[in-house]
């Protein structure tokens, strides 16, 4: 017995939806799993290389959180690779089948700043997240050093973009012995910790620092999460440790397990 002309609509419908699904999937970005890849991108007609950590499936779901790192001096450069070696990258490393966020490493140029590669940081930060389908309400910005101070920059230019900041042995204010070295978004404000912890009052904060660190002084934090308490901050968090010099980010990122507990828990 032929089916009737209904039922054969109806099952041309059912080819051909199972035919539209198939070709949309095909054309899904496919996510590789517990991967550093290079990318480049092009800013102002110059290219720019970078990596991007991506976590497996498993680990980082449909739709991950994205963290941005912003290394400090000794990785700037055009490799595109140095920023990976030193602070979250090789934690990253030692997890990479279990770490579930999506990671970004900028690289600023040679002689460079954070603070002169604002528009490097979100095109980078842009077209990793939409390639690898990162989270936006879960995006989380993170540095050392210079890049302590990158995240302060970073965060007063687009304070509703992530959320929550984790700057390790950052300052506001430049060290005396390099005076280019500073947060330019309140570099001429009379109390720039004041307007800092104003203006991110409600973005949650880690600050971490060492006690010992003899290039940039912790007294400039603890005048920060001093700024941040007065102003009645949602959460504003300070570890010091107490044996640590300039390299407070080991012990940051590889033996505080509760900061990426607390980490991953915020969400915009």
């Amino acid at each position: 017995m032929k089916p009737s002309s209904m039922t054969a609509a109806a099952l041309l419908l059912i080819v051909f939806a199972a035919l539209l699904l198939a070709a949309c999937a095909s054309n899904m970005p496919k996510r590789p799993g517990g991967a550093f890849l290079e990318r480049s991108i092009d800013i102002g007609g110059k290219q720019h290389r970078y990596q991007v950590f991506v976590p497996s499936a498993q680990a980082g779901g449909g739709e991950p959180a994205v963290i941005v790192f912003l290394h400090g001096t000794g990785e700037r450069g055009s490799d595109g690779a140095k920023p990976t070696l030193v602070g979250i990258g090789p934690y990253v490393r030692a997890h990479q089948d279990t770490f579930p966020a999506i990671v970004v490493f900028p690289q600023a140029p040679d002689d460079t700043e954070w603070s002169d590669n604002v528009d490097l940081v979100f095109a980078e930060l842009d077209d990793a997240s939409r390639e690898f389908r990162g989270d936006r309400k879960r995006t989380y910005l993170t540095g050392l050093s210079m890049g302590g101070y990158g995240v302060w920059e970073m965060a007063l230019h687009a304070p509703e973009r992530f959320a929550a900041l984790v700057p390790v042995c950052g300052a506001v204010k430049a060290p005396s012995d390099e005076r280019a070295l500073l947060v330019t978004a309140v570099a001429n404000e009379a109390d720039p910790y004041a307007v800092v912890a104003k203006r991110l009052q409600r973005v949650p904060v880690w600050i971490f620092h060492g006690a010992k660190d003899d290039q940039v002084s912790p007294e400039d934090d603890r005048k920060l999460i001093a700024a941040f308490r007065a102003a009645d901050a949602a959460d504003a968090r300070y570890t010091e440790f107490p044996d640590a010099n300039h390299n407070s980010w080991d012990p940051a990122y590889s033996h505080t397990p509760e900061l990426w507990t607390w980490l991953f828990a915020q969400k915009r």
